[in-house]
């Protein structure tokens, strides 16, 4: 729809409140298709002026329909879309990676939200930045939707959100439960029964919802998506100050910074012969080691790490997921006196507090994950990611074997130095990093991991059957 297009600049301090600053418009319809229009707007009834970069290309993939109207059903059209993420067409609309369908059938056994028992239902679906909800079923606690969506896929390793919400009238609606699918993880085309969790993803909440997902891709457009940098949540919820979260970052940099220290006692007791066996060992491969080293046996070794984890699964990578739901399975007192606690936080020096012990919270969290999404990594968590890895460092292996250093160096500068000059509005990114953002920390491989409804027990009866 071209128009007019709204725009207003707001400013929030850390006592959540918020101020306009101001607003412009952009007439886009005078705007050029498929180009880069960098416009420096002045902004109204305040100084200042907004410096944009707006590009307008055709949008396609995002529908709503009804089951009747299902477009992967027609064998015709899934062939032509098919045909449009075969492999030969990997080079062409890389930002184009694949398209997901997805049905809402129905929910079942929901949580009362009204005071008649009942329940007014709908259905958020969000994959990245793209959102889109069912209708309204109202006065039912086993809605049936029965729609069907279509998101386009710009990065394979997104997740889909699924939650369900009891409308409410002029009020917020009230949370009814929800579930996160990783893309990766879908079985396309069969009906799957997700049992519904908690908001923060991390214990079952009362009822389930029933959902039928195709996915088709370009694996080679997915990969190339995978080293350049994660689209940012455009809507996002501010991190609140929570003992629960403070505490879980902390034992979770706690575990890090314990493998590491037992990874050095290791090496230390090899120097020290506290074990004959094991020391001479270790002494005979330094030797070999260091006398035949060459730079392409670093990334050799490291796939050599893939393979045996490959091979020989570690047993951490269960433990991980259970010793993540201990931690965070705390009592719920702990959470009530968190809300006590914001609501009496009125004066500035706690506000200054609590800025400060959540910055501290915000950097454990960052350093635990990053950590945790390196162990992954070599633990096939996601078996895309580990196979791309060891096709990276399998060809880097032969690069460095048979290019000598100073020219692989002399062409990484080379692209550094001349991508701004090639393309100014590259944004400067760290492809490692980049990878290891799509990797799920331990926390997120609770959030994701799928329950069971025979096995799941919702605690809201777990309650009520305790009164």
């Amino acid at each position: 729809r071209m128009g007019i297009l709204d725009i207003e600049v707001w400013g929030k301090d850390s006592r959540k409140h918020e101020e306009r600053l101001g607003t412009c418009k952009v007439d886009i319809s005078a705007l050029p298709l498929k180009q880069a229009n960098c416009l420096e707007l002045p902004l109204e009834s305040c100084l200042g002026a907004l410096l944009m970069l707006i590009t307008l290309t055709p949008c396609a993939g995002v529908s709503v329909s009804d089951l009747c109207v299902c477009p992967l059903a027609d064998p015709g059209e899934r062939k032509q879309i098919a045909q449009r993420y075969c492999f030969q067409n990997s080079l062409k609309d890389m930002k184009d990676v694949g398209i997901l369908q997805v049905k809402v059938l129905k929910a079942v056994d929901l949580l009362a939200a009204d005071f008649s028992g009942k329940s007014d239902p709908f259905c958020l679906l969000e994959l990245g930045n793209d959102r889109l909800q069912t209708h309204t079923i109202y006065k039912n606690l086993n809605p049936e939707w029965n729609k069907v969506f279509t998101f386009p896929i710009k990065d394979i390793h997104d997740v889909l959100e699924v939650t369900v919400f009891d409308e409410d009238g002029d009020k917020p609606p009230d949370f009814l439960g929800k579930v996160a699918i990783p893309l990766l993880s879908i079985r396309d085309g069969q009906p799957n029964c997700y049992v519904l969790k908690n908001k923060d993803l991390e214990q079952a909440f009362k009822g389930a919802i029933y959902l039928e997902m195709d996915l088709i891709y370009n694996p080679v457009k997915a990969s190339i998506r995978t080293f350049t940098p994660k689209e940012k949540r455009f809507v996002e919820e501010a991190r609140k100050l929570s003992k629960k979260i403070l505490s879980r970052d902390i034992d979770r940099v706690k575990r890090i910074t314990m493998a590491m220290w037992n990874t050095i006692q290791f090496l230390k007791s090899c120097f020290q012969w506290e074990s004959t066996g094991r020391s001479a060992v270790a002494f005979v491969v330094f030797l070999v080691t260091v006398w035949n080293f060459e730079l392409y046996m670093i990334p050799l070794a490291l796939l050599l790490l893939f393979i045996y984890n490959f091979i020989i699964p570690t047993k951490g990578k269960v433990g991980s997921i259970q010793d993540s739901q201990e931690s965070t399975d705390l009592e719920e007192e702990e959470d009530e006196e968190d809300k006590e606690s914001e609501k009496k936080g009125l004066i500035e020096r706690i506000y200054m507090v609590q800025d400060i012990v959540s910055t501290v919270q915000n950097i454990l969290e960052e350093i635990a994950s990053f950590g945790e999404r390196i162990k992954n990594t070599f633990n096939w968590t996601v078996p895309f990611l580990s196979f791309l890895a060891c096709l990276i460092l399998a060809v880097a292996t032969v690069i460095l074997y048979f290019i000598p250093l100073r020219y692989i160096v002399l062409i990484w500068g080379i692209n550094k130095f001349t991508k701004k000059l090639r393309n100014p509005y590259a944004i400067d990114n760290n492809e490692l990093l980049d990878f290891l953002s799509r990797v799920p920390s331990d926390v997120q491989k609770v959030q994701y991991a799928e329950l069971k409804p025979c096995s799941s027990q919702s605690p809201l009866r777990k309650k009520r059957s305790a009164l």
